[in-house]
């Protein structure tokens, strides 16, 4: 249950960042709310992989290309979903910054 809320909270601030964020454009909440899922699935069995495999770049750039490897999730995620558009390359850097801030917020409140 809790899995499912956090999908709706999550499909939520995805919808308000793409009202927000002009690089971003999606169909409506049910989009998002496949946009939500297919990130959550992405990020628990494909991210892994990446992570491994570019281990020794993450090290020398002190991690900061887990913030590429999650622009990359957000691109994956916009090849897969019709009705959910990701303009550029740093327009999906920007977008996966901000909603796991916000997410990271949000989720921390409602534990």
């Amino acid at each position: 249950m809790k899995y499912f809320f956090r999908l709706i909270i999550n499909g939520m601030l995805i919808v308000i960042l793409a009202y927000i964020l002009p690089s971003i454009t999606i169909d409506g909440f049910v989009t998002a709310l496949k946009v939500a899922l297919v990130l959550s699935l992405l990020n628990t069995f494909i991210k892994p992989i990446f992570i491994i495999l570019t281990f020794p770049v993450t090290i020398l750039t002190l991690g900061l290309f887990l913030l590429i490897i999650n622009t990359i999730m957000v691109l994956i995620t916009d090849h897969f979903i019709e009705g959910f558009k990701v303009s550029s390359f740093l327009g999906a850097l920007f977008f996966s910054i901000v909603l796991s801030i916000i997410q990271g917020l949000v989720h921390k409140t409602t534990e």
